[in-house]
């Protein structure tokens, strides 16, 4: 069993870098602007996103596997927006 202070550092982390990406969306949705990034790096980061959601189901580990949903969907809609606004 892992201890709960090393859950507390995961789901920690796991909503840090899940965040991060909300005000790069929000961003891209009001200016509807999207130079400044990568379409193959937002490709890659968005399929390694899916593979980490896909992980934590297989382990059915949750801070893992919910970070990773939500990132996925915030990945999603900038990868969208990048091929929209090119």
């Amino acid at each position: 069993m892992i201890a709960p202070w090393i859950e507390s550092v995961e789901s920690l982390a796991a909503a840090c870098t899940t965040l991060c990406w909300l005000p790069q969306a929000i961003k891209i949705i009001r200016e509807k602007r999207t130079e400044g990034i990568s379409l193959i790096t937002q490709s890659v980061f968005t399929l390694g996103v899916a593979l980490w959601a896909a992980y934590g189901l297989l382990l059915n580990d949750r801070p893992i596997l919910y970070a990773n949903g939500v990132t996925l969907v915030f990945s999603l809609c900038i990868l969208i927006l990048k091929i929209r606004y090119r």
